[in-house]
């Protein structure tokens, strides 16, 4: 594959946790919130990885740190290659590059200004248009390419004036001005009504072959991450437990927590899909088990998933599971064959 655009390797962030009183702070002095442990992720041009789990698994937060929103406790990010300073601010250079599309449009968007306003604004602030007629033609051009069209009728809506979905591609196509490399698309159709979540689908399947993006596509909806993405990256309580190409991971899944996702996810061929309420609730983030993670609602839990957590086995051709039942001789450690859980090293699918 071509090299990543985007990778962060071993990312980690805790927050601390606040109380009131003396008593509460001493007592919770040594205590943090594990949002994310040991994430590495690598996102190559035209590729769209997705990242699912449930809420509380970390996905949002990593899109936040690979935005550079919020500082990460350890582990490196790299643009194209280059190390990016943990510790310095968010630069216009880092925005132009990666950018964001949030969950909620409606929210994400200003209320009192109208879609010319918003789609300026990228141009503005980076000096990609002058004012007049150069920057009516780019936001006429951006709103073309999020299908938007005739543009003139859109650009003096307010938001409250368009669809869900329509608020959405504005969205899109503000984050698009820029001419970013990576877009972090943080479950941009959850928001947006079932008939229309589709078109949405389509376009950033579109934008990554047309414009050779890199598209992080976070979704709890392993079915769409199935139909959009080339690879498949598997969250629980703040960790990666499976990664490998979409249709592998969704085919063969090879962690017990991928297969209750898969076993929840409706289908009209099976009457009594499982809930993942059935198989208890996630963990504390800020006292999770010991060992694996996942071993308080797995059915196939052993004595050593409480001593030692599991490290990334191979369970075939790019394809990564961090489960012990894939250690019993049958397979050897993704580390010892010169992987890990990166899901960069995943085939595309075909």
């Amino acid at each position: 594959m071509s090299t990543p655009l985007l990778e962060v390797k071993d990312l980690t962030k805790h927050f601390a946790v606040h109380g009131r009183g003396r008593a509460v702070r001493v007592a919770k002095a040594d205590h943090v919130v594990h949002a994310v442990d040991d994430v590495s992720l690598a996102l190559p041009p035209a590729h769209v990885t997705a990242v699912v789990g449930e809420s509380g698994s970390g996905k949002s937060t990593l899109a936040r740190l690979l935005a550079r929103l919020i500082t990460p406790t350890s582990g490196d990010l790299l643009l194209e290659g280059k190390v990016v300073p943990a510790r310095r601010r968010r630069t216009l250079g880092y925005a132009k590059a990666v950018q964001m599309v949030l969950q909620d449009p409606f929210a994400s968007l200003n209320p009192i200004h109208d879609v010319r306003y918003h789609l300026s604004r990228p141009f503005v602030v980076h000096g990609l248009a002058k004012p007049g007629r150069d920057l009516d033609e780019k936001i006429a051009a951006v709103l073309e390419r999020v299908a938007l069209t005739p543009a003139g009728a859109f650009l003096r809506k307010f938001p409250h004036e368009l669809s869900g979905g329509q608020r959405q591609r504005v969205a899109i196509a503000r984050a698009l001005a820029v001419q970013p490399k990576v877009i972090l698309a943080d479950e941009p159709v959850s928001m947006l009504d079932v008939s229309i979540r589709l078109g949405v689908l389509n376009l950033l399947s579109d934008l990554r072959d047309r414009e050779r993006l890199a598209i992080l596509y976070i979704t709890h909806d392993i079915a769409s991450a199935r139909y959009l993405a080339e690879t498949i990256v598997v969250m629980y309580a703040g960790q990666v437990v499976e990664a490998g190409p979409a249709l592998r991971v969704t085919d063969e899944p090879a962690h017990p927590y991928t297969q209750l996702l898969l076993s929840a996810a409706p289908d009209p061929q099976r009457a009594d899909p499982v809930a993942l309420g059935d198989r208890g609730v996630p963990p504390s983030a800020v006292a999770p088990p010991s060992g694996c993670r996942f071993r308080t609602r797995c059915p196939h839990a052993m004595a050593i998933c409480a001593e030692r957590r599991p490290p990334a086995f191979t369970a075939g051709e790019g394809h990564v599971s961090a489960c012990w039942l894939l250690g019993n001789g049958a397979a050897a450690p993704a580390s010892q064959k010169g992987g890990d859980m990166d899901p960069g090293t995943s085939g595309q699918q075909t």
